[in-house]
């Protein structure tokens, strides 16, 4: 994987997405920028479907209709004008760290690094809801990106749709602006839908439409892609709120650390739906001796997150007696009790993995 040349303004300091694909592209957050409380513009991953399309402020007109009393055509301009609210979210791919699933399924061989944090600023969908006056028959609410392409052999928008009380959630949020800067083309511009706690697939970019349907919606992003198949242990259907999860930022893969010499061990955890973090746990497992006991967990020290759905630093502090290589590992409990798994929970498309996470170092 390499890394894609930062464009003048992007918000990025000294990283940039490190390409998984070049046409379209899709590159995931550089390692260092995992540390940051909030990910940089121009360091955050970039998911595209069908490549990024020309959108231009001055002409952008956002329909909402369908069942509704009064259809509403805005611009740019007008959007801009109405009170907005300010939120750092966590966003997350849903096929984030699909290639440690076995056997590995089809789709982006992503890493474990598609997420990062944002601070987006945008109108409540709600308000604009309100002035349209959605029908009382209305069961979701579909919303549609100005990209398109084929999919399956067949000419499609990217389009999702989201139930109507988390539609009208009065945190989900018609973005302008991520990190105190206008959204760059990349991550949206000039307007994405933002979703806390939902998978990244429900923040659809390059908004154009949002319709009020009655009947559930069953285009391709909704029935077909993005959907748990052939799952184990995880209900079927469309990918919805994000599964609890953590991640360790320091030490690096195959750092040397030394021996009786306390050691940092810093991470984020995050989980979806506005539920906190209650729990992070690390562990350092000896890998010379297969055979030996498992490692007692450890609590670690949690950060105060910045909001409901930013994510949540922790630290922990190891001092190793024994020299040889170890796996730290580290896991997250949510305040309903959900816990990381010991393995990625499998399934047809390689979405929603979330097991223990881990990163092996040497203790010299």
């Amino acid at each position: 994987m390499t890394a894609r040349p930062v464009p003048p303004g992007s918000g990025a300091t000294a990283w940039a997405p490190e390409t998984v694909t070049d046409a379209p592209y899709n590159a995931q957050t550089p390692a260092a920028a995992l540390a940051e409380p909030l990910t940089p513009a121009g360091a955050l991953f970039v998911r595209e479907h069908f490549g990024v399309p020309r959108t231009d402020p001055a002409t952008w007109r956002l329909r909402l209709d369908g069942a509704v009393a009064h259809p509403l055509t805005l611009g740019h301009a007008d959007l801009l004008v109405l009170p907005h609210r300010e939120l750092d979210v966590l966003l997350e791919c849903a096929g984030n760290g699909r290639t440690l699933m076995s056997p590995l399924p089809p789709g982006l061989p992503w890493g474990q690094r598609a997420v990062g944090c944002a601070r987006f600023a945008g109108v409540p969908l709600a308000a604009l809801a309100a002035r349209a006056g959605i029908h009382p028959r209305t069961v979701e609410i579909v919303f549609t990106g100005a990209d398109s392409g084929t999919v399956h052999g067949r000419p499609t928008a990217f389009e999702r749709s989201l139930p109507l009380a988390a539609a009208l959630h009065p945190d989900t949020l018609l973005a302008t602006r991520m990190n105190g800067e206008p959204l760059t083309p990349e991550h949206g511009a000039p307007v994405r839908l933002v979703v806390p706690g939902r998978y990244a697939v429900a923040d659809v970019k390059w908004l154009a439409g949002a319709r009020a349907v009655t009947e559930p919606f069953t285009g391709v992003f909704q029935a077909e892609e993005y959907v748990y198949t052939a799952s184990r242990g995880t209900p079927e259907g469309p990918v919805t709120t994000l599964r609890v999860k953590s991640l360790i930022t320091a030490p690096e893969p195959d750092t040397a650390l030394r021996r009786a010499h306390e050691a940092l061990v810093t991470g984020r955890a995050w989980t979806g739906g506005g539920i906190p973090v209650r729990r992070v746990e690390v562990r350092a497992v000896p890998l010379e001796d297969p055979d030996a006991p498992l490692a007692p967990w450890h609590e670690a020290a949690l950060e105060p997150p910045a909001g409901p759905y930013a994510w949540t630093g922790w630290t922990h502090r190891w001092t190793p007696e024994r020299p040889g290589p170890y796996r730290l590992q580290s896991r997250a409990t949510d305040a309903d009790g959900h816990t990381q798994p010991p393995h990625a929970p499998w399934n047809a498309h390689g979405y929603g993995c979330n097991p223990v996470a881990g990163v092996d170092v040497v203790v010299v």
